[in-house]
């Protein structure tokens, strides 16, 4: 079993981690689609694991929560080569100088 890590005080120039919506509502809501997707991926899983599952909706379970996960396999990728590639974000500033 995992130990849980003591707390200790945060530091002026550190952040907490974002936490991860815990249901698909709350990640829809926040529109972010990554963590849209990853709440669904969760929710399927858990009824894949569920032996209460019927045996009749579990291909069908499977074969979302493979599409699903290349789904977020595709946008993590494609959020990585537009960091690559210098994208602008959110949360940069517009300069009229770059053009």
């Amino acid at each position: 079993m995992a130990r849980k890590q003591p707390l200790r005080a945060v530091g002026p120039d550190e952040k907490a981690p974002p936490q991860e919506p815990r249901t698909v509502l709350e990640a829809s809501e926040s529109g972010d689609r990554i963590a849209e997707l990853r709440a669904m991926r969760r929710v399927i899983a858990k009824a894949i694991d569920n032996e209460n599952t019927s045996p009749r909706d579990l291909a069908a379970l499977s074969r979302r929560q493979i599409e699903i996960s290349k789904e977020i396999d595709a946008l993590m990728r494609q959020k990585s080569e537009e960091a690559e590639q210098g994208a602008v974000s959110g949360d940069e500033e517009w300069s009229e100088e770059a053009i």
